[in-house]
Order: C-alpha cells, then structure tokens, then sequence
C-alpha cells in the first residue's frame, strides 16, 4: 500500500530547552531560519507524503500557525516588493495537507502515536520525530518508502553508534539481509532493548527517529502494558508487533542531528549553515577568523 500520511508527534514540553521553550514549543525553535519542525515537514513531503498528522499538546499553537496561511504578512510582504519571500511564506502551508490531534496527557511515544489512529487509520504510515534532523540527497524516509515497497514490512532507520554511546539508545540485535541495493545495511530485526548499558547492548545500531509502520502497531500499542508514569513506549509496541511480523532496520544514508540535544542543536544549526550557498562562505569566515 503507498504511504499517504505521516505522523509527527510534537506534543512534548521540551523541558531540555528551557527557558527558550518556556512560553514557545520546541519544535519552533530555529534551527538557521527555519523552525525545527519544519525540516520533518520538507523530508515528508519530498518523500512524497501527500499528508502530514501533527499530535500537538497545551501551548502548541504556534506549530499549527506557522503551517497556516497569514494573509496579512503576504499582503505586507507583496506591498513592500518582496515577491519572493511572499511566495516562499505561502509555500509553507501548500506543502501537503495538515490535520492535528491533541494528545491531553504525555504518556509516551507509543501514546502520541495511538493518539493519532482516527485520522491515520488502518494503512501503513510514516512517523518521524522532529528532534532528529537528517540532512541527506535523497531524504531519508524516502530511503526506506523503497525498503518498505520491496519487502512490505515495517521499516525502522537505525545508524551505528559508539559503543559507549550506545546506553541513550533503543538498540537492535538483527540478522543482516543480503540485498544488492543497499549493501551491509538492511537487517531483520529479532529484538530491541532500550537503553542498555554498553557491557548488555547487543549491537551498536541504533534506532533514530524515522519509522515506517504496517497497521499492526494498533493492536500492538494497545496491548502494551504502561509502564513508568503510565507511559506507553514504542519500542514495548514494536517487540510486541515483531512478535507477529517481520520487522526491518535500515542504516540509511545522510547525516543526522540529534537536535533535541543542546550540543546537538547548535551542531545542526553551524553546520546546516555551511552548507547554504548564501550564508556558507562569509560564516564559515567568520569561524575561521575567532581566536578558539
């Protein structure tokens, strides 16, 4: 079945970023010129998901404002001779189509995405979380739509990681699959564990933040037990759906950035900026001029 929708659970207090989140969400805050949440929405679209669910929470309306149109900024914009700009603003909200459902409590991942099942309902579907910026030539859940349409199960993006890193990740143990388009990078996955500390990890491939799921996650999800805070996990609702069906990872290629870390953020934010043909030569410049 083709992908149509594509979940982007942004519900979360972004607590790591405060004060800056106090009174905007996390999502919004930008990353060069644009807000975090809006590079999830360009690789989603370039993927050609016609279609994106956003789980928001208290506080979030600014997400929903910003794929909107504002009429009075583009008159503003086309009085003052900005063409330009006026048609990259409204560009913003004729991407794809939005829908939005609010998730009342934050009780997990797996919750947000259960929050989502009336409007996705029972069709394989696409999450990815916004936190993970991933910079590449052809966009990352792009890369696993075809994994997805070659084997027709579930596809997960996983990248090899530092062993001693490993213990800030869900990390798979998996059998690798011979396949002639993506060497050494495709494996069936036959567990995950959350977190495990590095002597306990059964391989160093991580899981990041892009997924493609066949319906069964529904069930799956329910089923979960909560566990602490009342929190559903998705990886509890992924062992439960391997249980019953095959799942995949995939090493995708591009460069990720775990942008809902400081450090993370600020790394996405320089070098994004080097790579824009109008501002990378003069910053990078400037880098080179400081005294560090």
């Amino acid at each position: 079945m083709q992908i149509r929708k594509a979940v982007l659970p942004v519900a979360g207090l972004g607590t790591r970023f405060l004060p800056a989140t106090k009174a905007q969400p996390k999502e919004m805050l930008p990353v060069v010129d644009k807000p975090l949440v809006q590079y999830a929405v360009e690789e989603a679209a370039a993927s050609g998901i016609p279609m994106v669910v956003f789980v928001t929470g208290r506080g979030k309306q600014a997400i929903e404002n910003h794929f909107d149109v504002s009429a009075e900024l583009e008159q503003e914009l086309a009085g003052r001779g900005k063409e330009n700009l006026r048609r990259e603003m409204r560009s913003i909200s004729g991407m794809l189509r939005f829908a939005y459902v609010r998730q009342q409590i934050a009780r997990g991942l797996g919750d947000a995405i259960l929050t989502a099942h009336g409007l996705v309902e029972d069709e394989p579907f696409a999450v990815l979380l916004p936190d993970d910026v991933i910079m590449s030539p052809i966009p990352c859940v792009k890369q696993m739509l075809t994994i997805y349409e070659r084997y027709g199960h579930s596809v997960i993006a996983i990248q090899r990681v530092p062993k001693k890193s490993v213990s800030s990740y869900g990390i798979i143990r998996g059998r690798p699959v011979p396949d002639f388009d993506c060497p050494g990078r495709l494996f069936r996955i036959e567990d995950m564990i959350e977190k495990p500390a590095p002597s306990q990890a059964p391989s160093n491939l991580a899981v990041i933040g892009r997924y493609i799921l066949n319906p069964g996650i529904w069930k799956a999800l329910t089923n979960v037990v909560p566990g602490a805070g009342g929190e559903i996990q998705l990886t509890d609702g992924l062992r439960r759906l391997l249980a019953k069906e095959p799942i995949y990872g995939y090493v995708f290629e591009g460069e990720r950035y775990d942008a809902g870390d400081k450090l993370g953020f600020l790394k996405a934010t320089v070098e994004i900026a080097l790579n824009r043909p109008d501002l990378g030569k003069a910053f990078r410049r400037y880098l080179q001029s400081l005294d560090l």
